[in-house]
């Protein structure tokens, strides 16, 4: 089977990048359980700390490829629901990974492209990318990532740029909190590099905690969600990172 992505792994730091330049890193069948199986496998890489996500050429992730979208028009009701589901499962893998993940975004990330970026926990945008929910265009429903997208920016705005199509530039995905940083295109590798190296330094059982309770509470009652809080304070102060980071805090202050 043909490779369409590469893991560099450089401590404490992966990243993934999708090789389908000469499809603009289009999402297929293919591309999608390689993603996955990448994902799955830095995982259980306790020295990497933080995966970016990249697209190889000038372009991020162009959303689904021409021969996907035939085989999706010609599929019948079962195979499409699989299909949906395969995509659904990566989405979710990403959302809710124990580890931080950053999106490197230039040139365009369209329709599944962008649901790609839009589940990383934080977007490095060139100030030459494009950003799109484009599906509704040609047809389809921009279904999967429209849950992600409300939680990240709201419903009014997400429901402006699922429903419109429109393409939006780096700049307007910053000023809707779509995108957390704008730097120029030939800073871009270097930006991400190092905000990744300082987010490194933070306790990876403290990250994977915290981004389990904003997925889990999200919806939850203020009662509800106060509990479940108070549960993962608990369990998040029996580990051995909190007790080496307080020992490290207590021993520089004065006193001790």
């Amino acid at each position: 089977m043909s490779t369409f992505l590469t893991i560099d792994k450089s401590h404490p730091i992966a990243t993934i990048t999708m090789t389908r330049e000469e499809k603009r890193n289009a999402l297929s069948p293919q591309l999608i359980a390689q993603l996955k199986q990448a994902f799955s496998e830095l995982r259980e890489d306790e020295d990497v700390r933080v995966v970016i996500l990249r697209g190889q050429g000038n372009t991020f992730s162009a959303g689904a490829d021409l021969s996907y979208l035939q085989q999706i028009s010609e599929n019948g009701p079962e195979e499409n629901l699989a299909d949906s589901r395969s995509l659904r499962d990566l989405l979710w893998q990403i959302y809710t990974y124990p580890k931080f993940t950053i999106a490197q975004v230039h040139g365009a990330a369209l329709a599944g492209g962008c649901g790609l970026a839009t589940v990383c926990d934080v977007i490095f945008a060139a100030d030459d990318s494009q950003f799109g929910y484009t599906e509704t265009a040609i047809g389809f429903i921009p279904a999967l990532v429209s849950i992600f997208l409300v939680r990240k920016i709201g419903e009014q705005h997400a429901r402006e740029l699922l429903l419109s199509a429109r393409k939006i530039s780096a700049e307007e995905a910053y000023s809707l909190g779509l995108a957390q940083y704008v730097v120029p295109c030939g800073s871009l590798e270097g930006a991400v590099q190092e905000y990744a190296m300082q987010v490194a330094k933070n306790s990876p059982s403290a990250i994977a905690l915290t981004k389990s309770l904003l997925a889990a509470s999200h919806g939850m009652s203020l009662e509800a969600g106060l509990e479940y809080a108070a549960s993962m304070n608990a369990l998040a102060r029996a580990t051995d990172d909190t007790k080496r980071g307080v020992a490290a805090f207590l021993s520089k202050k004065p006193g001790h």
